[in-house]
């Protein structure tokens, strides 16, 4: 019996990992022309999506996520590759406010605040890609985060028809990254569920123009 249950948690356990794996592996292949890491290379759209972060991490430190996203927003803006920026994020409890943090860091580097618009429903990554087109009406944009932020997001998008490209902002360091990489895993494999059960963003809302 025993025997029967170390062999039942063994292949389940190696039918995880095979899953994870092979979820990881076609979002790469499919997003290697949807990444950039040259801004010289990257396409002009007319809007950035920035993908938003906690401006401080739970001991209260600075997020280095948080600080480089804003820098490349900052730099597709200055190099004329977007020309508006929606900060979409979590704002679902008091006192934290993810958009609204990463607009006052714009406008403080000097992005005008003309060209920022929030989305506050920004929960999870594939929300925050499906409300650009139902939102904010766009189906050609640029994804603003790390590297492998920026494939999953890629990936959703080309699911739903949008043709967006990511531009990747610097990563962290290893021992501060490590945690999140493996998470990225974890939610790469949820991409597909969410595909196979139709998953809709917890909110919608009135139509957003952006000019």
């Amino acid at each position: 019996m025993k025997r029967l249950l170390l062999r039942t948690v063994i292949f389940i356990f190696v039918l995880v990992f095979i899953t994870i794996w092979i979820c990881d592996r076609v979002i790469v292949s499919a997003t290697d022309n949807k990444v950039f890491s040259e801004i010289t290379k990257l396409p002009h759209n007319r809007v950035g999506l920035l993908l938003g972060t906690s401006k401080l991490l739970g001991s209260g430190k600075p997020n280095q996520y948080f600080s480089n996203r804003i820098k490349a927003a900052v730099e597709l803006f200055e190099a004329g590759k977007i020309d508006f920026i929606v900060i979409s994020g979590d704002n679902s409890r008091a006192g934290y406010n993810e958009p609204l943090d990463m607009k006052n860091e714009l406008i403080r580097m000097g992005i005008p605040e003309e060209k920022i618009f929030l989305d506050y429903a920004g929960f999870r990554t594939y929300d925050s890609v499906i409300r650009m087109e139902k939102i904010f009406g766009q189906k050609n944009f640029t994804i603003i985060s790390q590297e492998f932020h920026n494939r999953r997001a890629a990936y959703i998008a080309g699911h739903f028809g949008q043709n967006a490209v990511g531009y990747s902002a610097a990563d962290v360091d290893v021992y501060n990254g490590f945690k999140t990489k493996v998470r990225e895993k974890i939610a790469r494999t949820k991409v597909f569920l969410d595909f196979l059960f139709h998953k809709q963003p917890k909110f919608l809302g009135e139509p957003v123009e952006i000019k």
